[in-house]
């Protein structure tokens, strides 16, 4: 199941500041929070679901990351999305910034413990005929690595880190105030259980420098608005020594000027005069291979659909390539001489007396308008 915009959740605008963050959360939090609602079994999904979305919007870098690449900017960071999300320790955490000693804390992590680099998504426009053919195609991609300078330690090669004294490496303090408790991250540092006296002179003591890094991405044929293609390892690089997330490349195909796609099928009007659709005649179509033939018998209507077999888009997963389907569409002339228009008054005048015979739909829909005044007499 897809995951619900994160401001949508907390029910703010994306320009909210976190003073609205935390109010709207700390509303939400109230009405949902499971002890309140002892006989709710959806109170439980619903309070994990905005606690997730209030942890990353929180965050001014989770929400920086969530703005540009959405949930797979921030995916993969932790239970349920998150690191310290909605599993334990994770509620704990936000309990403490947000209610103080209302709730308790969670249960205790290892703030040491390996974790696996978010996920990346990179939206990539591409024409029609390259995502019917398949292409290649260079990307820039910004992302976090791991420091070279100190091999993603955060510390200047040649110092150590110190077993920080606050929390003494649990990485989370816990007070106490009458019967209630709350545990949270630690303030002095941040969740890591040490603390760095001399931090890398690149990193300033995060283990990770901030790269673009342009990539080669393979566009398989027939790929179509929508489908992601999955790069391994190309996403943000883990925390202690933890593996990279990937990179997700999801495709759109632009606006073309002649053709519309439909799955496997491509659409496109083909505009003929009314003596072609009168008389009946032979075109030239486009199609992604070329030109070709089209015959348009007598009498044809605006609106008649001609399928071209095989002429349409091979599907990325397999499968026959579809068809391209030509809607005629009678087009009026315009801009006639006096003598032009001459001509067509004779014509209309020849006409006069038989339209329901040369123009059957227009006199059976004028006919049907009779009768409708008709029956709306008393």
């Amino acid at each position: 199941m897809s995951k619900r915009d994160y401001y949508e959740v907390l029910g703010i605008e994306r320009g909210a500041d976190q003073k609205e963050i935390k109010k709207a959360y700390r509303r939400l939090a109230q009405k949902y929070h499971p002890d309140r609602n002892p006989d709710d079994d959806t109170s439980a999904e619903k309070f994990r679901e905005v606690s997730e979305a209030y942890e990353v919007l929180a965050d001014e870098e989770k929400r920086a990351a969530y703005d540009q690449f959405g949930h797979a900017g921030v995916d993969g960071q932790g239970g349920g999305g998150f690191g310290g999300g909605a599993g334990a320790g994770g509620f704990s955490d936000i309990f403490g910034d947000v209610f103080g000693d209302i709730f308790g804390g969670g249960g205790r992590r290892n703030p040491n413990a390996p974790q696996r680099g978010a996920d990346l998504r990179y939206n990539l426009e591409i024409d029609l005929e390259d995502a019917v053919a398949g292409t290649t195609v260079d990307i820039r991609v910004p992302r976090h690595i791991a420091c070279e300078h100190c091999d993603g330690d955060g510390a200047e090669p040649g110092s150590s880190k110190e077993t920080c004294p606050t929390c003494h490496g649990q990485g989370q303090v816990r007070m106490q105030q009458g019967f209630f408790a709350v545990q949270q991250t630690c303030p002095t540092c941040h969740g890591a259980g040490q603390s760095i006296k001399v931090p890398c002179r690149k990193c300033h003591g995060e283990g990770r420098v901030r790269e673009t890094r342009t990539l080669s991405v393979k566009i398989p044929a027939g790929v179509d608005t929508g489908d992601r293609i999955r790069l391994n390892n190309e996403g943000e690089s883990g925390l202690n020594g933890g593996p990279p997330g990937d990179l997700y490349v999801q495709a759109a195909i632009k606006p073309h000027p002649i053709f519309e796609r439909d799955g496997r099928h491509l659409l496109c009007d083909v505009p003929i005069n009314f003596i072609d659709a009168t008389l009946g005649g032979e075109l030239e179509v486009p199609t992604l291979d070329g030109r070709v033939k089209l015959k348009i018998p007598p009498e044809t209507q605006t609106g008649k659909m001609f399928r071209l077999k095989g002429k349409g888009v091979k599907p990325v997963r397999g499968g026959p390539p579809g068809d391209l389907l030509c809607k005629v569409v009678v087009e009026t002339p315009v801009n006639l001489s006096e003598e032009q228009k001459d001509l067509l008054r004779s014509f209309q005048e020849s006409l006069d007396g038989s339209n329901s015979h040369h123009s059957p739909k227009k006199s059976s829909f004028f006919d049907g308008v009779k009768k409708f005044f008709e029956d709306m007499k008393p």
